[in-house]
């Protein structure tokens, strides 16, 4: 009896251990190649704008943690989806701008095209391995082109919803009108059909890579606040 007491705490202990914060987020970020080295630099600093912005700070104070957890990986290949800020906490400006400041700061590390659901599988792992509990779990992935390559993404993504962890996507249109989906399929349609899902799932749409700034902001907002985002937005609708 009492062995079975010391293997039922060993197994409780990570769950014990685990601080609790509002949301656990993972930023996929596309780094393929057809991001160029300008696109790439507006994308950083998007994001690192969006997180530094007083309504996103304001909207992680507001939750019942006052934190969230926050990583960011960037994809490409099937092979490539570096960490570039590993799991930090933010519950205030002094921690964001740490983020901030090594996202910044990182240089340059994915390569080749455009394993959407590579890069999903490996956000999910990084769910499942931080140390930390959420009230939700998110991936919020953007991308200026199609699944092209590696695991299967319906696969990929039914495993992920089975766990309960949201898919958000912010579809980024280039010049020419962008890429498009499986089929001439419009890519932000591609990503509603076949990349999002889960409680609350939405597309976001970045006109140009100078919108990406303002789209993440309003997107990571709906994130962190956990509001339902417009109905314009949601899982299965079209712009």
């Amino acid at each position: 009896m009492r062995a079975l007491l010391v293997v039922l705490l060993l197994i409780a202990l990570p769950a014990l251990a685990a601080e609790r914060v509002d949301l656990e987020l993972v930023l996929a970020a596309d780094g393929s190649g057809s991001i160029d080295d300008e696109e790439f630099r507006l994308q950083r600093q998007g994001y690192a704008a969006a997180i530094l912005h007083p309504e996103v700070l304001g909207a992680i104070r507001a939750g019942p943690h006052g934190a969230i957890a926050i990583a960011l990986l960037e994809w490409g290949a099937p092979e490539s989806q570096p960490v570039i800020v590993d799991w930090t906490r933010i519950s205030d400006r002094a921690s964001a701008e740490a983020f901030a400041q090594k996202l910044l700061a990182a240089p340059r590390q994915a390569h080749g095209y455009n394993s959407i659901s590579n890069a999903l599988h490996r956000a999910a792992e990084m769910l499942r391995e931080n140390a930390f509990a959420g009230t939700r779990r998110v991936i919020d992935v953007s991308g200026d082109g199609p699944q092209i390559g590696g695991r299967p993404l319906e696969a990929v993504r039914q495993a992920i919803l089975a766990e309960g962890i949201t898919i958000n996507a912010l579809v980024v249109k280039t010049a020419g009108g962008g890429f498009r989906g499986p089929g001439s399929t419009p890519l932000d349609q591609h990503y509603r059909l076949d990349v999002i899902c889960g409680p609350g799932a939405f597309v976001k749409v970045a006109e140009t890579l100078q919108n990406f700034a303002e789209a993440i902001l309003a997107k990571m907002l709906l994130e962190i606040s956990g509001l339902p985002a417009p109905a314009e937005l949601a899982f299965g609708q079209s712009d």
